[in-house]
């Protein structure tokens, strides 16, 4: 079990890693990439786009770091917890613009970030 946490925690930092990207490409040619699963971008200005950057490049370094080095591993389920939330609301922001198509990458993110949670929260928790 903790392999898989562990498999699937690197998995959704190396998500966020390259999602963080949004804090450095400019907003038309963020929205021009990804075809239609990144025309969502339009609906944002360039300063949440590059809040949202933030969360997810914050979030790639508490699911990975606090673990490794050791120091308030407790930060791994709480940084998987806001992806869960960050999730939540992009599955949301996708159905209220009709995207039904492109939710689907979404949901499994979500799946995800509620696995690393309840995993490390519950079962396979980091000794304190």
């Amino acid at each position: 079990m903790d392999i898989a946490l562990w498999i699937a925690t690197g998995l959704l930092a190396v998500v966020c890693l390259s999602g963080a990207g949004k804090m450095f490409v400019p907003k038309e040619k963020l929205a021009g990439i990804g075809g239609e699963a990144t025309k969502w971008v339009e609906d944002f200005s360039p300063a949440s786009l590059k809040a949202i950057g933030t969360v997810e490049l914050l979030a790639a370094v508490g699911l990975i770091l606090p673990a490794v080095l050791g120091i308030a591993p407790v930060l791994v389920p709480v940084a998987a917890t806001g992806l869960v939330l960050l999730f939540i609301g992009a599955i949301t922001m996708r159905l209220r613009r009709g995207e039904r198509v492109t939710i689907t990458g979404d949901l499994v993110w979500l799946a995800v970030a509620i696995f690393v949670a309840w995993g490390r929260f519950g079962p396979e928790s980091f000794p304190a």
